[in-house]
């Protein structure tokens, strides 16, 4: 039993320290493929005139992630001036992420990276894509151009952050708040988690409390101290559902490297 209890100690905190938010580790896929992968989902985006979207990405094999959870991390994509590493400039996509610090898990930062970084340690070439209406697409862009991203971070780190509180963030409920932001007009973050409890619904846990405790005491940047009896967090699919539940959104999808597109349909609130 002993020996039984220290497996399941392991396993559990590989899958948490490892379904965060953390800049790319080693790839899963070759470096032509990722760069190949990340120049389509950059096209896609600029066919849709996108100048703010919000990209996911896959950092786990799906089976190791729990049911309804798809993606494992989330950020803001915008287009912008790149400087290059000949000086010169070109436009493309820069990701706006929260990352966890890599020699402290429990901690995050803002880190700006590019298409060929945010997917470069993915476990599968897929990305999940939200456009905004292009006044919410505004909306964003002023936040970042009044440089008012950094006050919405909160630098307590959980994966399974309750997004109704300010005791945690990760990067989908940042992600989530720099949206609010935006549609509120305001980066007041009690009237932001306010807001959020009445309108946003977030995504069940399906791990069992016991799980999720030791995971909380075995495993950096996770814990549980946020929340009630039932733990919820911000996902990507429950972000695509709020803005399409309250029109913010023009489209909703999935992206794989072959070109297939699978979207989101709403699920409504009730």
């Amino acid at each position: 039993m002993r020996r039984l209890l220290a497996v399941l100690l392991i396993l559990l905190s590989a899958r948490y320290a490892q379904a965060g938010s953390q800049a790319a580790q080693s790839p899963v896929f070759s470096p032509d493929a990722i760069a190949s992968f990340s120049k389509q989902v950059e096209k896609d985006l600029a066919a849709q005139g996108a100048r703010v979207a919000i990209l996911a990405r896959q950092g786990r094999a799906q089976k190791e992630l729990p049911q309804g959870i798809s993606f494992t991390h989330t950020a803001i994509a915008i287009y912008s001036d790149i400087t290059l590493d000949d000086g010169s400039t070109a436009r493309g996509y820069a990701i706006h992420n929260l990352y966890q610090t890599p020699d402290n898990l429990d901690v995050s930062e803002l880190v700006t990276d590019y298409p060929v970084d945010f997917f470069w340690g993915a476990h599968a070439l897929k990305a999940g894509i939200i456009i905004p209406t292009p006044e919410l697409q505004l909306a964003i862009l002023k936040i970042f151009q009044d440089n008012q991203v950094a006050g919405l971070h909160n630098p307590a780190y959980s994966v399974i952050a309750n997004p109704f509180n300010s005791a945690y963030q990760n990067c989908t409920e940042y992600t989530l708040d720099i949206i609010n932001a935006a549609v509120y007009g305001t980066t007041d973050k009690a009237r932001l988690k306010a807001n959020a409890k009445a309108y946003f619904s977030p995504e069940k846990v399906r791990l069992s409390r016991f799980k999720l405790t030791l995971g909380e005491i075995f495993s950096d940047g996770v814990s549980v101290s946020d929340h009630g009896r039932t733990v919820r967090t911000t996902t990507f699919t429950t972000i695509g559902n709020y803005l399409n539940q309250y029109g913010l959104a023009d489209a909703v999808y999935t992206l794989d490297a072959s070109g297939q597109k699978a979207r989101l349909t709403p699920v409504l609130k009730g």
